[in-house]
């Protein structure tokens, strides 16, 4: 039955404050994916289909009642093919499309009850347990609990003229809805269980588990959104690699405990140091990466400057204070670059501008931006006003 072919594609987005996670400008747009498009075309297809072969009870003699019944139930059939078509041309389905879809399938169902001469044989109410499923695993608690309400009704309408007694419609009635609602609602359960722990798996693999910043792995995915905005906004990607002064010399003095104790109080304050739109991320060890976007030069040291006035505020419970040395390198992506790739030789270049901090008396900011196109090899540098001297961009 083509009630069965209805659903939403939208993933839940999630944030926090604190512990970062990947935000909703972050996520893939809900219906866009390859997964979605595949789901859509297969809807649009299992619609076609059923409708098709719901108008072969046009052909059977016996089935449908004779006259404007049948004229009815081939409009409804007819309906169901057309809205199989905004899903094959667009390749996706919308939270309301697939509301509107499911309260279609009810609908369809209403119809077909009244139209057929021997409904409890032709159409029982069992036929409405796909769209009551497929409702409960894309839908929201809401529009399934509208979905709910409508399925008991239709389930009231289409046995009324089935029964006589009054007590034996409203058995099987609270049977029959009962069983769909029933399952909807364990479907309902279940989906949302399994989401949180897809959600729960998949924030696991972007994030840190000492600091709770963002890994390698995420920063690597982010890259391709970073650099198509860089090039739709014209404006540069500004990488900076931050390395934890004399580390090592804590670790070794106060053991790791008082490391790591450091390492997560300084990615508190870099957390709430950065922008909202940068990723700040710990790609190993003492060393962290902040990404981001800037206008000028001076935008990303002013970024770099609040950056490693932060580290040097930080405090840990014992009393621990560090510095960070801080290297920055620009680039204006260019079309047909590889993101991470670039990204990757965007940050080796921060970090050789870090270790040039390091050799100039560590706790400030040096800077390297790329080369024009027209000088490969070399790299330019500037310096910037007001900084001590060996911070060069």
């Amino acid at each position: 039955m083509i009630l069965a072919m209805i659903g939403r594609w939208d993933l839940d987005g999630n944030g926090g404050a604190g512990v970062q996670h990947p935000s909703k400008a972050d996520a893939q747009p809900a219906g866009r994916g390859p997964e979605h498009r595949v789901a859509a075309l297969t809807l649009a297809a299992l619609l076609f289909v059923g409708s098709l072969m719901g108008m072969s009870n046009l052909l059977v003699d016996g089935v449908l009642r004779e006259g404007a019944p049948r004229w009815i139930y081939g409009t409804a059939m007819l309906l169901c093919m057309v809205a199989a078509v905004p899903l094959a041309v667009r390749k996706r389905a919308g939270r309301w499309q697939t509301f509107g879809l499911v309260l279609l399938g009810d609908l369809t169902y209403l119809v077909v009850v009244l139209c057929i001469e021997d409904p409890v044989r032709y159409a029982t109410p069992l036929m409405l347990l796909f769209p009551a499923f497929v409702a409960a695993w894309f839908l929201g608690p809401w529009e399934l609990g509208i979905n709910m309400a409508v399925t008991t009704v239709v389930c009231l309408l289409a046995l009324w003229p089935s029964y006589d007694s009054a007590a034996a419609l409203g058995i099987q009635v609270v049977v029959n809805a009962g069983t769909l609602n029933g399952g909807a609602l364990g479907v309902f359960v279940l989906r949302r269980r399994v989401q949180r722990l897809l959600d729960a798996t998949q924030a696991l693999s972007h994030l840190d588990p000492l600091t709770g910043l963002f890994n390698r792995r995420y920063l690597i995915e982010q890259a391709p959104r970073i650099w198509r905005q860089a090039r739709r906004d014209g404006t540069r990607v500004a990488a900076m690699v931050l390395d934890i002064d004399h580390f090592k010399r804590l670790n070794d003095a106060h053991g790791h405990a008082a490391g790591d104790a450091v390492l997560c109080a300084v990615a508190q304050a870099l957390a709430a140091t950065v922008r909202p739109t940068d990723v700040l991320a710990r790609t190993g060890g003492e060393e962290l990466v902040v990404l981001g976007l800037v206008g000028d030069p001076d935008e990303a040291r002013r970024l770099a400057e609040r950056l490693r006035l932060a580290v040097s505020d930080t405090r840990t419970l014992d009393g621990h204070a560090v510095t960070a040395s801080i290297g920055v390198a620009l680039t204006r992506p260019v079309g047909n670059e590889h993101a991470p790739d670039a990204l990757w030789r965007l940050v080796d270049r921060a970090d050789a501008a870090m270790y040039e901090a390091k050799q100039q008396g560590r706790d400030r900011v040096a800077a390297l931006s790329l080369p024009r196109a027209r000088s490969p090899i070399s790299l330019e540098r500037e310096v910037w006003p007001g900084t001590t001297a060996g911070d060069t961009l």
